[in-house]
């Protein structure tokens, strides 16, 4: 799958990829998953050279490893994260991923760094595989095991920075596949009442589906205020990347509660309110997911069957089908597609 121009991807024959250095394996992808922030990069082309191969959610079997893999091997089933890291450095060693100076994030072109090319192909090349890949225990099926490479980690990277305590009162404003997964994991790590903020009736629907209040962005304070005796949301997930969520959850958290923004910021700036921030004590934080960092726990919340993340999945196509899926997601006509190869 490449991007051509703003707004069209399409399906195209591609060199074949290899093992290039010694810590690079070479995945053959069994499903990957499309992104919202696929959408967002494929509609503006923002950093995108036409022929970029997209794609940074995938599982697979791996096929040929370098010569310094230590950690996977030839026919072992995998889910890869979403960009790579040396885990050598300062920064990796801290479990900072993000901030390596190898970092390269797969299928963006060089929107978040080095380009390197994405996994919804048939087959994708992963640098410094021993820590960018995670071999799947036998129980976490490929469908699962897929939304380990972004949205996943980013829901529980939100958690997990908002500094969740068991029983605190969470809201997630925006209602699409990480902030669904946002709730989830929320439950998960032992919140009290979840209530997810979304305008689409569908996306409520889910979310109460599974497990959480579901309201309009015109009831959310309305709603909490009845939870909390007025207080607010304990902690607020800003899954949107947009200063309307900013602002949102801003209007929703408690006094000395916490704001964790995780959605890909769509503008340069924000203009936050400084001195209401000030005196109500509240922090503000932003996380990105990093499946390298917190693998094992995810993994555990998959095998065990605490957390299904593949409720997020609306629709399945096969590559051939997959530009119809970007352009489903694109008018919010389905959630998140899986892409089979």
């Amino acid at each position: 799958m490449v991007y051509r121009e703003p707004g069209r991807v399409e399906v195209a024959t591609v060199p074949e990829p290899t093992v290039l250095e010694p810590e690079d394996v070479v995945v053959g992808v069994t499903c990957a998953a499309v992104c919202g922030t696929d959408l967002h990069l494929v509609a503006d082309g923002h950093g995108l050279p036409p022929g970029t191969v997209l794609g940074h959610e995938y599982t697979g079997t791996v096929l040929a490893t370098g010569t310094s893999v230590r950690t996977v091997a030839v026919g072992d089933r995998v889910a890869g994260a979403d960009f790579t890291a040396c885990g050598r450095c300062w920064w990796c060693r801290r479990g900072d991923h993000w901030e390596c100076a190898h970092r390269q994030f797969l299928g963006t072109g060089g929107a978040f760094g080095p380009a390197l090319p994405g996994a919804q192909a048939e087959r994708v090349r992963v640098p410094h595989a021993d820590n960018t890949l995670r071999p799947l225990p036998y129980g976490v099926s490929d469908e699962a095991a897929v939304l380990l490479g972004d949205v996943l980690p980013t829901g529980y990277a939100a958690i997990q920075r908002a500094d969740l305590r068991p029983g605190d009162t969470v809201a997630v404003v925006g209602g699409g596949p990480v902030g669904q997964l946002a709730s989830l994991a929320a439950q998960a790590c032992g919140a009290g009442p979840v209530v997810v903020v979304e305008p689409v009736a569908d996306r409520r629907a889910l979310a109460a589906d599974n497990g959480a209040l579901a309201v309009g962005p015109d009831e959310a304070s309305e709603l909490l205020a009845s939870l909390t005796h007025g207080r607010g949301a304990d902690a607020v997930v800003d899954a949107l990347g947009a200063p309307r969520g900013l602002d949102a959850a801003m209007a929703l958290v408690r006094r000395r509660g916490t704001v964790c923004s995780v959605g890909v910021p769509s503008v340069e700036h924000w203009s936050m309110p400084v001195r209401d921030a000030f005196v109500n004590e509240v922090t503000v934080r932003f996380a990105i997911g990093d499946l390298m960092r917190d693998g094992d726990a995810l993994t555990a919340l998959l095998e065990t069957g605490v957390l299904d993340p593949t409720v997020v999945l609306t629709e399945t196509v096969d590559m051939a089908r997959a530009p119809d899926g970007y352009q489903a997601m694109a008018e919010r006509r389905t959630l998140k597609v899986l892409v089979t190869m």
